[in-house]
């Protein structure tokens, strides 16, 4: 099969017409198939992702499926935004539920059309959706879980995951597309078994900001934000802003997020003493999550590994720099060390380069300017056109490597209907 290689320029055989009215992806149907969606509890970046590029087809005239494990924050059924959503199953049943269903048709479109293609979202496990149909199938993957598998299933459960994500899924799609969204994430499934030219690298956008009166803090404020799961390390940020406190008695660390770790962190600030350093503030929305932004003077972000780091570009669309551990992954690409905001090698580091820019101003002003510049650098219309042209190729039985060539957006694009989902079972 022919390779595109997207770190070439575009030529008449790649360029597509890039209106969304006559769209070449236009009358397609692309199931995804990911354990949660955006309004579970524990959904986080690698869920708005998805959501960003299910817009971005459903703005180009496809019809969208999304399957996801049911939760109680949304119905088992429903369509927003154009987007068709269908949750069965718990985290751990979702995976036969997706490829039952899927194969059943179930997922069948407007007047019960199949899809024309799945996007298989690997999150440490696949769906193994090959199974159940014979459309075109991509693999989305955001990070490779190597380091996560002991932290969070100690043992035989993640010895299991791991060989299923390294050994397996590998082998079982080692003729399929893949998508990564870090050039970190592509180099590590190249370790991993996912040979030739066939990892497609989509970067995550980043949010217009949510207007806010402008101003940091008077006082230093640190922030962390995400989901509250043992590999995010957010113990690192509560360390760090107790053994700072001597130095800024103000200094206050806004813990925004929720999820299954949250008892474990706040017995953690307990024994550390943090008292009313650590502000947990649990899950929040939109309008406050910018808030604390706004107010930070940094943004902590100690994960032990991310794809990429979307609430970086978040905190970096307020003038709030990152400081993270560079061994993370993904976070080497949406941070330019030393522009944009600082990578450091371990906890240590942490600390040390979050007391050197509390105490200086002119040097967390320059960093927030190289914050700003480049959360802009990343769009979600770019990510969503190169992620068509993916999903383009893999329809015509190509493959795509390196980074889609993403075409320019258009001026006034046209209205195009949403696809009728009334129908759809």
């Amino acid at each position: 099969m022919a390779a595109v290689r997207a770190d070439q320029p575009a030529t008449a055989s790649t360029s597509i017409d890039t209106s969304t009215a006559h769209h070449p992806l236009r009358g397609r149907h692309v199931v995804f198939l990911s354990w949660r969606d955006t309004r579970n509890p524990e959904g986080g970046g690698a869920e708005l992702y998805l959501e960003r590029i299910a817009e971005g087809l459903v703005a180009r005239g496809c019809a969208v499926t999304v399957f996801s494990a049911a939760h109680d924050a949304a119905p088992a059924d429903e369509v927003r935004d154009g987007i068709r959503y269908v949750r069965r199953g718990t985290k751990t049943t979702v995976y036969l539920k997706g490829v039952r269903a899927l194969r059943r048709g179930d997922l069948d479109g407007p007047d019960g059309q199949g899809p024309d293609l799945v996007v298989d979202v690997q999150n440490g496990l696949p769906f193994f959706s090959r199974l159940a149909t014979k459309v075109p199938v991509v693999v989305l993957v955001h990070h490779v879980h190597r380091e996560q598998w002991p932290v969070v299933y100690p043992g035989l459960v993640g010895r299991v995951g791991w060989f299923v994500e390294r050994r397996l899924a590998p082998w079982f799609y080692r003729r399929n597309q893949y998508v990564a969204v870090s050039a970190a994430t592509r180099d590590e499934l190249r370790e991993h078994g996912v040979e030739g030219e066939r990892v497609a690298v989509v970067h995550n956008g980043t949010d217009p900001v949510v207007p806010l009166v402008a101003g940091a803090s008077p006082t230093p404020v640190l922030a962390t934000v995400g989901r509250l799961v043992p590999h995010k390390q957010v113990e690192h940020a509560v360390d760090v802003a107790v053994a700072l406190r001597e130095e800024h008695p103000d200094l206050r660390l806004h813990v925004v997020g929720g999820g299954w770790w949250d008892e474990e962190l706040r017995a953690h600030a307990e024994r550390v003493g943090a008292g009313d350093t650590v502000v947990f503030e649990g899950h929040v929305d939109e309008a406050r999550k910018h808030e604390v932004y706004e107010q930070a003077w940094l943004h902590l972000m100690p994960s032990l590994k991310e794809g990429w780091g979307l609430v970086i570009g978040e905190a970096g669309m307020h003038g709030t720099p990152t400081v993270a551990y560079a061994s993370a992954g993904g976070v080497r690409e949406s941070i330019d060390d030393g522009v944009s905001g600082v990578l450091v090698d371990d906890h240590e580091g942490l600390l040390a380069q979050t007391r050197r820019l509390l105490a200086d101003h002119a040097e967390r002003a320059r960093l927030a300017a190289g914050a700003r510049a480049m959360s802009h650098a990343y769009s979600w219309d770019s990510a969503q056109e190169a992620f068509s042209r993916v999903l383009l190729a893999a329809l015509d039985g190509e493959r795509i490597a390196g980074a889609p060539v993403a075409a320019p957006t258009p001026v006034a694009p046209a209205v195009v209907e949403q696809p009728d989902w009334s129908r759809a079972g």
